[in-house]
This record gives structure tokens, C-alpha cells and sequence, in this order.
């Protein structure tokens, strides 16, 4: 079946380490030409900053105290899924941003922490690009994995999650370590529920595996490198990969299991080149070409 207009989903919580692997795809963009519309998951939270405290307190005086970004109330996941079909079928369909701070604020006019308003996408772009928490959400009422046409996981082992969550809301948010060990317990149940499931629906995951102590990491002063990392790459369908090709350009990579590579934490970015530039071309190369 052709694919009319790609829809790559990179998928991970808060903390997992989207963003870098979010700018390795949008070097393969930049490299091959290719004109992506890059969409944040933030953009499809049902509340804003303000909305979302006091969603939270609300829920808090009804005795819910696990209600958080990660579960399917607090998301516009039908939302999400239509524009995944939408543009699949149509190359457009509606977005909006998610304005994190003043810098990104001040064009717009307005305060951080709010939405812009909906807008369509203009036609012409080559494939979406979507990162956020719910890339491959799958629940009783929504199916956004369907219509993603490449979905990739990032999934730190836990603890270095923890690490890498801390560390960012302590230092550049200024969230007490309390506050921030609040919001992982309050998380958790989504976790499990909304999150974790996504990586069996995901076509390949990233996980980074340190190799020095996190056996606590709420005492962490640092987070664990590249090169105190290894990175597990697990594939889903692993007989279209030519692992003798990836073993051969990855130095000191090797197999643990016939759908796993195991690369040092250095050579993530570079094993993500080798892995998604000729999957982005495939794609590319199955849509209709356009009439001139």
C-alpha cells in the first residue's frame, strides 16, 4: 500500500531524551531535503499552565491523586489521532503550539504557558514529525499507533529517567527534590497505563542503559553520559535490517538477542543516522509522485 503522506512518530515520557533524537531527524531532513512538519506533543495537552493546576486541584479535592499529563484526561489524544489520519490521507490538518516559556511566547503576544490558537497546516510539506508522550497511544476509545507510518521509542532504562527528570526540573525549572519525587509518584499509574504500552507498538526502540551507579537517583548530581551509556536498539521486524552493515559501521556494537544491537551510548546518534535515513527515503519513495 502506497504511503500518500508520511507520519513519523518519535514517542517517550518526560525525561526519556526525545529531543535529541528529534534533532538527528531533523539533520536527515535538512541532509536529504526532505520539508517536515514538526509537531509537539505538548500542543495536544488538554489544559494550559494555569488550566492544568487547577485541573490538578480539582482532581486533588475529589480524592484523585494520580492525575496527571501522561494519562488520556488531561490529552486531546482524539485530537491527535484525526491529525495523524487527516494528514495521511491529506497532507494538512490542525495544529497548534504550546508556548513553554517567554521566549517562545513573545512572538505571539501572549503569556507562556498558553496555546496558540488551531490553525491548518499549509499543504505542500513532504511528511509530519511528531514527539511527545503519545506518538503509539492505544486506548479503549483511540488508536493513534495505526496511523503512523514510522514509530520510534525512547525508552531510558527507568532510573535514568529519574535522573535525567530531576536534575532538568531542579536546575532549570527550580522545583524542590520533593516537588519533583511528587510528580513521578503522582505519574506513575499513567505510566504504566498510558505510556509503557506504547513501546509494543512502537517499529523500534532506544534504550539507554547506563553503566555506572543509578541505584538511587535522587541523589544524582549528574547525569550519566553518552560514554558511561550503552544504547539497546530493538527492532520490531528485525529481517528487513542489515545488522552485519550496522555491526560493521558501529565500532564495538554487538547482538544480544536476534532483534537487538547493542552500540556504545556515543554511537547512538550516528546508529540513528544508519538506521532512519533509508527507512525516511523509503517512505518518501512509496508516496504518489505529484503531477508538475
Amino acid at each position: 500500500m502506497s504511503v500518500k503522506h508520511p507520519v513519523v512518530a518519535i514517542t517517550g515520557s518526560s525525561g526519556a531524551g526525545t529531543t535529541s533524537v528529534t534533532r538527528t531527524f531533523q539533520e536527515i531532513f535538512r541532509r536529504e531535503g526532505i520539508n517536515a512538519v514538526v509537531v509537539e506533543g505538548d500542543s495536544f495537552h488538554r489544559y494550559d499552565r494555569n488550566e492544568m493546576k487547577l485541573a490538578m486541584a480539582e482532581a486533588e479535592q475529589h480524592r484523585n491523586l494520580t492525575f496527571s499529563h501522561f494519562g488520556e484526561e488531561a490529552n486531546l489524544l482524539a485530537e491527535l489521532e484525526t491529525l495523524f489520519r487527516e494528514y495521511g490521507e491529506t497532507g494538512v490538518g490542525s495544529v497548534r503550539r504550546y508556548l513553554h516559556d517567554e521566549f517562545e511566547a513573545k512572538p505571539y503576544g501572549q503569556p507562556a504557558g498558553t496555546f496558540t490558537p488551531w490553525e491548518d497546516l499549509a499543504p505542500g510539506s513532504d511528511l509530519l514529525f511528531y514527539e511527545g508522550l503519545h506518538g503509539a497511544a492505544v486506548t479503549d476509545s483511540v488508536n493513534v499507533a495505526r496511523y503512523a507510518d514510522l514509530l520510534v521509542g525512547v525508552v531510558p532504562i527507568v532510573n535514568l529517567e529519574w535522573i535525567q527528570k530531576v536534575i532538568r526540573d531542579k536546575t532549570e525549572r527550580g522545583y524542590s527534590s520533593e516537588a519533583v519525587i511528587d510528580t513521578i509518584l503522582r505519574r506513575m499509574p499513567d505510566y504504566v497505563k498510558y505510556i509503557c504500552p506504547q513501546f509494543s507498538h512502537t517499529y523500534v526502540n532506544f534504550q539507554r542503559v547506563p553503566t555506572v551507579d543509578t541505584s538511587n537517583p535522587f541523589i544524582a548530581r549528574s547525569i550519566p553520559t553518552a560514554d558511561e551509556s550503552f544504547v539497546v536498539i530493538r527492532f520490531a521486524d528485525p529481517k528487513v535490517i542489515d545488522f552485519p552493515y550496522l555491526l560493521s559501521m558501529l565500532h564495538d556494537s554487538f547482538m544480544s538477542r536476534p532483534n537487538c544491537i547493542v552500540v556504545p551510548g556515543g554511537k547512538m546518534e550516528l546508529a540513528m543516522q544508519l538506521i532512519f535515513t533509508p527507512l525516511i527515503l523509503r517512505l518518501m519513495d512509496k508516496r504518489p509522485k505529484r503531477s508538475r
